[in-house]
């Protein structure tokens, strides 16, 4: 299923001109307008956000937003700067989310994530990291996905709804939308405006033959890019410096053995090329162009430095059966988007010494079946707070120096968040002799405890009184479980004196 993400910049002129300037750029609550010449005259090319909360908006006479906001800032557009940068926005977006990426002049993006967004946690949390690395470098953005590069094209611009758009719902996303989101030229948004035509909804439902005699084939194209019933051709984003080799075949290809077979093959040259340049490839786009001008992806990561043909070669080869051929493929391109310089490792040094284990062609592996973000390992951090005590460490990262403490016990499984349960204890100082979870009563036979853990003051000053007291109990049936009260039993400023289940053992 096509997957396709448009990023809308509605401010990327302003917002490109105060990152390159640096500290020397207005503040961002000052109205910046960027203007040129059209013709004789001066007009507005593009306003910040602070410009156009005040209502001015590009296109304006330069006169006119002088005279409407006192103090306004007004500097050069610079429209090759522009689309430089865009390029290189493009190619950051190309190595971090998806292999395919094309530039939207003069404010966007086209990023198809078909078949590469299960890499990074799914839609959801793709759109996220892309809007918030963006905003943290001052970057306003907007992004959707959709079924199709002209609906997300007209709902990152025009919608109001929801970022992803599912098929079932395309229709009833668009059909509310002004027909200018189907990016026709002015002059055919103004006839349509002059016939009644307000929403794409209702250029849908009209009768095609009497708008193409009108207008052309430039209204229908649009509609039929829109709804995904033809698909649109895109100049993907190229680096020099990146490794790639490709193979066109004169006849189009499409069996599932076939594309296998010359997948080894590109392999063969990309590793050849890799070794070159003493680098190991860490992230291939196979790219697989259709006689349709469509572009079917597969998108593979390593976690570390590889120019292993066997292994480069599964990796991809265990994502063909997600390409759809169409009529066939007409030309396959192996690109290695991220590549590290190869350090190899030295083997055993002694006879007698068994070489270190090397999991990585395993975690590759899983990795690019479930996601690199669902594959991790724990490593302690120093925290006496059991839920702070845990980081998340990448499979193959070195080893951080720290071990678990060994005075007391962790379960091996800990609730998040700790689920409360009625329990009936003397205090201040005593176990529970019962309690329920889960509408279960559960009667303690054996009991530890209490061991007592303060809240960390430094993080925040809600926990600069606060206090746990955690008991390991054993039910009758044998199972044991990890409770604590919040608080000390006397005071009630140390917390509320209620139970809760933290962690089950075993």
């Amino acid at each position: 299923m096509r997957r396709v993400v448009s990023l809308s910049l509605p401010t990327w002129p302003t917002d490109r001109l105060r990152r390159a300037m640096g500290a020397s750029a207005p503040p961002p609550d000052a109205p910046l307008v960027l203007v040129g010449r059209d013709g004789r005259k001066r007009k507005v090319l593009a306003a910040d956000a602070a410009a156009l909360g005040l209502g001015l908006h590009p296109g304006m006479a330069v006169a006119k937003a002088q005279a409407l906001v006192a103090g306004l800032t007004v500097m050069d557009a610079d429209r090759e700067a522009d689309a430089l940068a865009l390029d290189r926005l493009a190619l950051w977006a190309l190595r971090r989310y998806a292999p395919i990426v094309a530039p939207d002049p003069p404010d966007g993006l086209m990023i198809d994530i078909a078949g590469a967004s299960h890499l990074k946690g799914g839609e959801a949390a793709l759109l996220g990291d892309l809007t918030e690395r963006l905003a943290a470098a001052g970057v306003a953005a907007r992004a959707v996905v959709a079924p199709s590069y002209g609906a997300a094209h007209a709902l990152a611009r025009f919608g109001r709804g929801s970022p992803m758009i599912a098929e079932d719902d395309l229709a009833a996303a668009l059909s509310p939308l002004p027909v200018a989101a189907l990016r026709l030229p002015p002059s055919t948004v103004d006839g349509l405006h002059r016939l009644g035509f307000e929403r794409i909804g209702e250029l849908a439902a009209a009768p095609r033959a009497p708008l193409a005699l009108r207008f052309g084939a430039e209204a229908g194209r649009r509609l039929d890019q829109a709804y995904g019933r033809v698909e649109e051709p895109f100049d993907l984003v190229t680096a020099p410096e990146l490794v790639r080799v490709l193979r066109d075949f004169a006849e189009p290809i499409g069996a599932p053995e076939t594309l296998a077979r010359y997948t080894g093959k590109l392999a063969v040259q990309l590793c050849e090329a890799l070794e070159e340049r003493r680098l190991g490839a860490r992230k291939l786009d196979l790219l697989f162009h259709r006689v349709d001008n469509r572009i079917e992806a597969v998108r593979v990561g390593t976690a570390k430095p590889v120019r292993d043909v066997r292994r480069l070669t599964r990796l991809l080869s265990d994502k063909i059966e997600t390409v759809a051929p169409g009529f066939g493929i007409e030309r396959m391109t192996l690109t290695a988007t991220v590549a590290e310089p190869l350090h190899y490792r030295a083997g055993a040094s002694s006879l007698v010494e068994a070489a270190p284990a090397d999991v990585s062609e395993l975690v590759d592996t899983l990795a690019n079946r479930i996601g690199a973000n669902r594959l991790y390992r724990l490593s302690p951090r120093e925290s006496d707070v059991p839920e702070r005590c845990l980081d998340r460490l990448a499979p193959l990262a070195p080893a951080a120096g720290r071990t678990w403490p060994v005075d007391w016990p962790r379960p091996s499984r800990l609730l998040d968040p700790p689920e409360p349960v009625e329990a009936m204890a003397l205090l201040p100082d005593h176990p529970p002799a019962a309690f329920t979870w889960r509408g279960q009563r559960r009667r303690v036979m054996r009991a530890d405890g209490p061991e007592r853990i303060f809240g960390e003051w430094w993080t925040r000053d809600a926990e600069l009184e606060a206090v746990r007291d955690y008991f390991q109990v054993e039910d009758e049936g044998g199972e044991r479980f990890w409770l604590y009260r919040a608080g000390d039993g006397e005071d009630p400023q140390t917390g509320s004196h209620r139970w809760f289940l933290h962690g089950l053992f075993g």
